[in-house]
């Protein structure tokens, strides 16, 4: 194989790794932001819940204060309905003493509504801080793989560059201003391996004459219909080579 087709298999090979690399560095920020912004839904749901908890015991609190001071109330009319002079004192008084024991029960029964749901959110807010502090732990740990991760892409990234750096200098020029301009034409994929007679880019059959040529491997050859530059890894051995490709019979289609 022609050293410099070597050299632009390996290019392509940095190439095609350091854009893997900017991705994933690129992309460990916005996972890291995702896991946060999840975090805070949840900060934000567990501030919620215990602020309804929060609520409840100021409403029994005050329905308490509220019962405190009807019976209060219900007190003094009990002793001044004892001072009644007339039949009408009385029955306005039974009256006034009947609407506030009401009021009470009404209360006692509301104060006992909200203490069976301070249970529930009790319950509710326990369970859900547990479960918030166990992905705080998550998060922080995601966060630091994420970190670490990024700075090994990163030290990689720098290798491989240098590794390109060195690669580009030894390239003809004209072969690498080809490779460029196939690499941009094609989305990144400038060099491709045939196989089977086929460019396993555009999987176009090669001609005959063509396919023997770049099997010598004496120059850089390009394919005739994508433009890639094409490559031939010969087998290790000869079981793994294909009959046809062995037989001087083998009949190809022509390519376009």
């Amino acid at each position: 194989m022609a050293p410099e087709l070597k050299l632009a298999i390996r290019l392509q090979e940095l190439d095609t790794r350091i854009e893997e690399l900017r991705r994933e560095i690129v992309a460990l920020p916005r996972h890291v932001a995702e896991i946060e912004k999840a975090l805070e839904n949840h900060i934000r749901k567990v501030e919620a819940d215990r602020a309804a908890l929060q609520a409840n015991q100021r409403d029994r609190r005050h329905l308490e204060l509220e019962v405190q001071s009807e019976e209060q109330r219900l007190a003094r009319l009990k002793d001044q309905s004892m001072q009644a002079k007339t039949n009408e004192q009385l029955w306005a008084f039974q009256h006034e003493i009947q609407y506030v024991e009401n009021r009470i029960r009404q209360l006692e029964d509301r104060i006992l509504d909200l203490m069976a749901e301070s249970e529930r959110l009790e319950q509710n807010l326990k369970a859900a801080e547990a479960a918030l502090a166990e992905e705080r732990k998550q998060v922080e740990q995601e966060k630091q793989r994420a970190r670490e991760q990024s700075e090994r892409d990163r030290k990689l990234l720098e290798e491989l560059s240098r590794e390109r750096q060195q690669i580009v200098g030894s390239l003809p020029p004209a072969l690498y201003k080809a490779y460029e301009r196939i690499r941009k034409l094609r989305k990144g994929s400038a060099v491709a391996e045939v196989v089977d007679g086929r460019c396993t880019a555009c999987h176009v059959v090669l001609r005959l004459q063509f396919f023997q040529d770049l099997r010598r491997g004496e120059q850089v050859m390009f394919c005739e219909s994508c433009g890639r530059i094409l490559y031939y890894n010969p087998p290790e051995s000869f079981e793994e080579m294909d009959p046809d490709e062995t037989s001087p019979a083998r009949r190809m289609p022509a390519g376009p």
